[in-house]
């Protein structure tokens, strides 16, 4: 973490124009409207936490400029959004794939940006042979566990020095607490988590390692992960922190339950982190439909009301969300190191397809012409 210092002049005359008008707003006066549209994002929470984006592979790539600029500008933390996932960097066994990967490191180093890599050990996106042998039946556990060893000593091993923080597993519990079902779990068993760190810290012993999973305020997850967790922590397990994923949406998850979820982990001893995060303002199918990107509902006009735009009285609601989840991440600045929203601007949001394809949503800081939204400069007025 970045150390706490002194306010910035900008802050401090956006302060002073606070006291001089006894209660107004800031964004009435001319002179504070100038000191917050200079401030950015990543400086008005410099002192608190880092702000982090997601990339995809254009702008790794530096084909899309546009979003590149707004990176630079606003945010001081990087994660890949797929580039570093395992069925990506490994499609054959033994064969690595690192060229996107190490555009990402380098563009997080250029930039002076806390790195995070994402993820090393996930159910979904695997490579293909990963959990087979020749004649497609499943490995055994000593081959299981062999091939996990391999892919990451080779993928953080790699990165030794340069990663600041690494996604080791993510989404092993499920909302009720238990354990997710996936071929890790069937073929190694609920080992395989501690295997997956200890490999990590051997390949290298500075990097941070995360824990990352979704729905955190579901009080089933929340508690098999503490579980967990306690049961790493016994077997002597190098765990540094949780990342709560933000996939959040108008009226859930509440923000009493995100809280409780917050400090549970915090009450670990372990560093949270906001991960993933974005906020949908369509309707939802159901409630709490998570994200698991398996889950899949059928197109209705109904799901999307805001093809052309979101109206006032959501923006509304939107900006107001955003700002309570911000309010939250700054009380608990003391037990958060990063907020790291899931990609740059709304055009390249996932959400835009899940969990229902081919829908407008507005999930995102910054729209779909890269142009900050008015909610930027509310959570930078909040931040002061």
């Amino acid at each position: 973490m970045m150390k706490r210092g002194i306010l910035n002049k900008s802050i401090v005359a956006i302060l002073g124009v606070v006291l001089l008008c006894g209660g107004c707003k800031v964004a009435n006066t001319g002179a504070a409207e100038t000191n917050t549209a200079e401030l950015t994002l990543k400086d008005a929470y410099k002192n608190k936490f880092y702000i982090g984006t997601a990339l995809n592979t254009q702008q790794i790539t530096g084909q899309d400029t546009a979003a590149i600029k707004v990176v630079k500008q606003h945010f001081n933390a990087v994660v890949a959004e797929n580039i570093m996932k395992s069925g990506l960097i490994q499609a054959r066994e033994g064969e690595f794939r690192f060229d996107l990967a190490d555009q990402f490191v380098a563009f997080g180093e250029q930039n002076n940006m806390y790195i995070n890599g994402h993820t090393l050990i996930w159910h979904s996106q695997p490579p293909r042979w990963f959990f087979t042998d020749s004649l497609g039946n499943d490995v055994s556990r000593e081959v299981m566990i062999q091939r996990m060893k391999d892919h990451i000593y080779t993928v953080v091993g790699r990165y030794k020095g340069r990663v600041n923080t690494w996604d080791v597993v993510n989404e092993a519990i499920m909302d009720d607490g238990s354990w997710r079902k996936t071929k890790f779990y069937e073929i190694i068993g609920e080992d395989f988590v501690k295997l997956a760190f200890q490999f990590a810290h051997e390949a290298d012993p500075d990097a941070k390692l995360m824990y990352n999973d979704y729905s955190m305020a579901l009080p089933g997850r929340r508690n098999g992960v503490v579980a967990m967790v306690k049961d790493l922590q016994q077997q002597g397990v190098r765990i540094d922190g949780i990342g709560m994923q933000g996939h959040i949406g108008l009226d859930h998850p509440s923000l009493e339950e995100f809280e409780k979820s917050l400090l549970a982990f915090s009450d670990l001893g372990l560093e949270v982190s906001i991960t993933e995060l974005d906020l949908s303002a369509l309707p939802s199918p159901r409630r709490n439909v998570g994200a698991d990107v398996a889950t899949s509902f059928e197109y209705q006009q109904s799901l999307n009301p805001y093809t052309e735009g979101l109206p006032d009285s959501v923006t509304e609601a939107f900006n107001a969300r955003y700002v309570d989840f911000f309010k939250l991440f700054l009380k608990h600045q003391d037990k958060i190191t990063r907020v790291t929203l899931w990609g740059v601007n709304d055009g390249q949001s996932w959400k835009n397809n899940f969990p229902v394809r081919g829908r407008t949503d507005y999930p995102l800081l910054f729209d779909r012409e890269n142009q900050p939204k008015s909610v930027v400069k509310a959570l930078i007025q909040v931040a002061q």
